[in-house]
């Protein structure tokens, strides 16, 4: 037997009986107390560093690109000066569902050519088109809204798609028992981004510097964090995939339980993006002060993601104890039930209750994404592949739930219907993942496991 095959053999046991102690499979009492040589160090420099590397990759992506320069910064800093250049306030949204979508389609691309040790290209790629498509933007006229589509939208879209998946996935090859502790680490980065970023654009935007040059050193300073994200980051030297990614598909298709995880995933987050594109509107239309609501735009933000950061960097915690999968159950009952109690939205506590709530529960959701499709991946050096073909039906069901939603919406602003449509995918999504839990119960029952 090669040395690789024999790395490849015992990383994989070892993996599995992790996987089977994370869901909730077997005690910890049974699983191995030490980590062989060849399998994952759970921890030191080189792994700490990685993890570093990637959260700074977390918060110059979704953490910039998309939820605060867009939607937020956007949307309510400098509303006016924007508008003139986007041309309406639709369009900008449908620049962040362009990005959205394209990061995480283009995993359908990147976690393939990961798993075949492409990642410091695909890092050094991402990176440089996210730092082009905000050093462009700032060259950005009044009227052009097709250069700030191709810039925001499809450019950072694409570099963001060839970044996300990989600095999530190479966590991984560090981390075992700890990996869902790193992993909520790393996502922990987009809503703490989403904090920071207003921040510093307000600053710039709203004061002499102006649109241009605020972008612009925005861009450098997103530049330098991304570099020093590039140095950071390090992989250990794992077998390349003997199998085709045609092969991985018909493996994935085979696989009854990941099929129903992807599923669940797609109805989910139909009903998922609701409340971030509606809850202000809903809470000027139910009667809350107006120019509370406008400020809230910029409060509501800070609210959620503040609530988000909280909630990811709890699941690292909570999960070892609860099972990925159950607390993935919670968080996904928890975001559907708040997305129908929207249509009880009064007055200015219940939005601020809702905010928070919402921000948590959707934090612990989408740490717990990577670190669920993981622990249904028997064979690691198929899990870019397993990540990209998971993610491009779920980016689909991103793209479409807000202008479902909207169109549910209608000029009436009949609220019931979006927010019961919105929430009953949501639930129905999460059901799916009670289906999974059951059916490994079931399995348990049986002795497959054991």
């Amino acid at each position: 037997m090669s040395v690789k095959s024999a790395i490849h053999t015992t990383f994989t046991t070892n993996e599995k009986l992790d996987v089977l102690e994370e869901l909730g499979h077997i005690p910890s009492s049974n699983s191995h107390t030490t980590c062989s040589e060849s399998g994952p160090p759970d921890g030191g420099f080189r792994a700490w560093g990685t993890v570093f590397g990637c959260f700074l990759i977390q918060f110059c992506g979704f953490g910039l690109v998309l939820v605060p320069l867009v939607r937020g910064i956007y949307q309510s800093i400098a509303l006016e000066q924007i508008l003139s250049i986007f041309w309406s306030l639709s369009s900008v949204r449908w620049i962040g569902a362009l990005t959205a979508f394209l990061a995480l389609s283009v995993t359908l691309i990147s976690g393939p050519l990961y798993d075949r040790g492409w990642f410091h290209r695909l890092i050094i790629a991402g990176s440089l088109l996210q730092s082009l498509a905000l050093f462009a933007l700032s060259f950005t006229k009044p009227g052009q809204f097709y250069l700030a589509f191709m810039f925001q939208g499809v450019l950072a879209g694409l570099g963001m798609g060839l970044t996300y998946g990989p600095s999530i996935a190479v966590i991984s090859q560090h981390f075992s028992k700890k990996r869902t502790l790193a992993m909520s680490f790393v996502a922990s980065g987009t809503p703490l981004g989403a904090i920071i970023h207003p921040i510093m654009l307000n600053h710039f935007l709203n004061g002499s510097v102006g649109f241009a040059r605020g972008v612009l050193a925005s861009a450098g300073f997103v530049s330098a964090l991304l570099l020093i994200a590039c140095l950071c980051m390090r992989t250990r030297e794992l077998p390349v995939p003997t199998v085709s990614c045609i092969v991985v598909a018909q493996k994935c298709f085979r696989d009854v339980l990941f099929i129903i995880l992807t599923v669940g995933l797609t109805l989910f987050q139909i009903g998922f993006f609701f409340p971030v594109f509606y809850l202000q509107l809903d809470s000027i239309k139910h009667g809350i002060n107006i120019d509370f609501s406008f400020y809230s735009v910029r409060l509501k933000l800070a609210i959620m993601n503040a609530a988000s950061f909280i909630g990811r960097c709890m699941t690292g915690i909570i999960a070892p104890y609860t099972g990925v999968l159950n607390l993935m159950i919670v968080s996904t009952v928890a975001c559907s039930a708040i997305i129908i109690s929207m249509i009880a939205l009064s007055d200015t506590g219940s939005m601020v209750l809702l905010g928070l709530a919402y921000g948590y529960f959707s934090g612990i959701f989408i740490a717990l994404m990577v670190p669920l499709v993981t622990s249904f991946t028997p064979d690691l050096s198929e899990l870019g592949a397993r990540m990209g073909i998971c993610f491009a039906f779920a980016a689909f069901s991103g793209l479409l739930g807000g202008p479902i939603s909207g169109a549910l919406l209608g000029s009436q602003y009949r609220w019931w219907i979006a927010s019961l449509f919105s929430g009953l995918m949501a639930l129905v999504g999460s059901l799916m993942f009670v289906v999974m839990r059951l059916m490994i119960y079931r399995r348990e029952m049986n002795g497959k496991y054991h």
